[in-house]
């Protein structure tokens, strides 16, 4: 099947420099879409775009910083007005809630939640006033469901599901469409040392990609990947909290984000700045 064109679509991807983020880009560039990346790493955003052709733009983009996102969104807007931008930009810090950091704490929200409020703020505006545009969050299926050792990180998924239902319903008849989209497990870095949940496989950054590539050809509401994972999520309130409870203890979904092997993970928690 022949891929569902993007041209003159400008797309801009935080967190892009490595991951789903990445892959994403790839994909939009494959589309023929006109790919803008930031990443906190400005040399790793120029690699990304180098590994992925010509007229890629990359930018150093921190997004809990309200300047830097203004910086960017300025930048990635000066050739053409942006189209779509992917709030994709993340961390999992993992662990026992009360071994982990005030400060990892305080970095999962800065990144996971007002990046993706910074982002919004700052690009809904143009996009209001053209009738058009579309924002994508990357959530979690984690901000669907409970997570032992996964605490903060769940909390700001959740948080992600709810401000982009919200935006969905508060801008509607505005002519932007609001997308969040929900991974399982996918294999990148933010899963080093954890095993996956049983019966439910893990997604490569590319089936996230494309998924991503889909939405902003027919915009959808919620997104899944994969899909099946969206069936069982919708059906845990249906169970009650005790049949819930049970089916995620027996699949090991309770026991991922607290028993892994925490050398595998070193260093990504290093580059998160996790203590």
């Amino acid at each position: 099947m022949t891929a569902t064109s993007l041209r003159g679509r400008r797309i801009a991807i935080t967190g892009a420099g490595r991951g789903i983020g990445l892959a994403t880009a790839r994909e939009l560039y494959r589309r023929d879409a006109d790919v803008v990346i930031g990443d906190l790493d400005q040399a790793s955003a120029a690699a990304a775009a180098a590994t992925i052709g010509p007229g890629v733009d990359a930018y150093e983009l921190d997004v809990s910083d309200h300047a830097s996102f203004a910086a960017f969104i300025e930048k990635a807007s000066a050739k053409a007005p942006l189209d779509v931008l992917i709030n994709n930009a993340g961390i999992m810090p993992i662990g026992n809630f009360l071994d982990l950091s005030p400060a990892t704490h305080r970095r999962a929200v800065e990144i996971n939640v007002l990046g993706c409020v910074y982002g919004m703020h700052l690009t809904l505006p143009a996009m209001v006033a053209r009738r058009q545009g579309h924002i994508i969050n990357v959530a979690s299926t984690a901000g669907k469901a409970p997570v032992p050792g996964g605490l903060s990180y769940c909390g700001t998924k959740s948080a992600v599901v709810a401000l982009t239902e919200t935006a969905r319903v508060e801008f509607a008849g505005t002519g932007v469409d609001f997308t969040c989209v929900m991974p399982h497990f996918t294999n990148t870095e933010l899963i080093a040392g954890t095993k996956a949940t049983k019966l439910v496989p893990v997604v490569e950054p590319e089936d996230v990609a494309r998924a991503i590539a889909k939405t902003i050809s027919a915009p959808a509401a919620d997104v899944f990947v994969p899909r099946v994972i969206g069936a069982i999520l919708k059906s845990q309130p249906l169970m009650g909290r005790s049949l819930r409870d049970l089916v995620s203890r027996r699949l090991g979904a309770y026991q991922t984000f607290l028993t892994f092997d925490r050398d595998a993970r070193a260093g990504y928690d290093r580059r998160i700045g996790k203590p």
